[in-house]
């Protein structure tokens, strides 16, 4: 079955985010937009990208930005229809914006910031960011995703994700219940649990994004191409909190799958 903007995602499209925890929308956003985006992050940062001599630091992030290009990127009708099969229909906040912003450069200098971890969803008013938490409701964050704003092939920094491997942070969020656990716990291996897992990368054009399930393990990497990398990571937020009493979104069925729950 196709996919349009007005029905959202296809059966398979859907099984597939189910499975191995993300889905890679090509076109999500128009490449107008994503150069409309770039041009306002290089005015934010103070750089130019006609003088590489001034990249002198491997990332520069930039926090959240809710100018128009921003928000109209965000909300396109195929993103809308995405959002709609993956969260539920009605149980998501419409984004008034974009960020966080990782703006990777070229460099022979370790980035500092390429572990592997999952973004954590409540307790985030705590100055450690370790002690950040989820649960297995993934509280407070339907999706993480991926918003592509250049151009991104296999030099360029991609994202690294671990195929899969929502379902086995799922299994270390039960025993934790609604409480959840920090982002210490769930770091003390080092997520060795999930080292089995294929690793895929956030490669694609700019207007890509990848929908990802709010317990995926990824990973920044080196940049080793020519031109920066634009990326912005925001979550999109749930309407409200867990209702058991409505059918179970494909982000649920994912987490329900994976504890072997009905």
């Amino acid at each position: 079955m196709s996919r349009s903007p007005k029905t959202g995602l296809s059966p398979d499209q859907v099984e597939t985010f189910i499975t191995d925890g993300f889905l890679k929308l090509p076109d999500a956003f128009d490449s107008t937009l994503a150069r409309d985006c770039r041009t306002a992050l290089w005015a934010e940062i103070g750089l130019s990208p006609d003088r590489p001599e001034t990249w002198a630091e491997p990332v520069i992030r930039v926090g959240w930005m809710s100018a128009p290009p921003f928000v109209a990127a965000a909300n396109t009708p195929p993103l809308h229809a995405a959002y709609d099969s993956l969260a539920g229909h009605g149980r998501w906040q419409r984004p008034d914006g974009l960020g966080t912003f990782p703006i990777r450069f070229p460099s022979d200098v370790s980035p500092g910031d390429d572990g592997w971890h999952i973004d954590a969803s409540f307790g985030t008013d705590i100055p450690d960011f370790m002690e950040w938490r989820a649960n297995i409701l993934s509280r407070d964050r339907a999706l993480l995703m991926l918003f592509l704003l250049s151009d991104t092939g296999a030099d360029d920094a991609p994202t690294r994700i671990r195929k899969g491997s929502h379902a086995v942070i799922a299994r270390e969020l039960l025993p934790h219940g609604e409480a959840g656990a920090t982002l210490r716990q769930l770091s003390a291996d080092g997520y060795a649990s999930s080292a089995g897992c294929d690793t895929v990368f956030a490669t694609g054009a700019a207007g890509t994004v990848y929908l990802c399930h709010p317990f995926l393990v990824h990973a920044a990497q080196p940049h080793r191409g020519t031109a920066p990398r634009f990326m912005a990571q925001p979550p999109l937020r749930p309407a409200g909190a867990f209702d058991p009493a409505l059918p179970p979104s494909p982000v649920q069925i994912a987490i329900r799958r994976a504890c072997g729950l009905p």
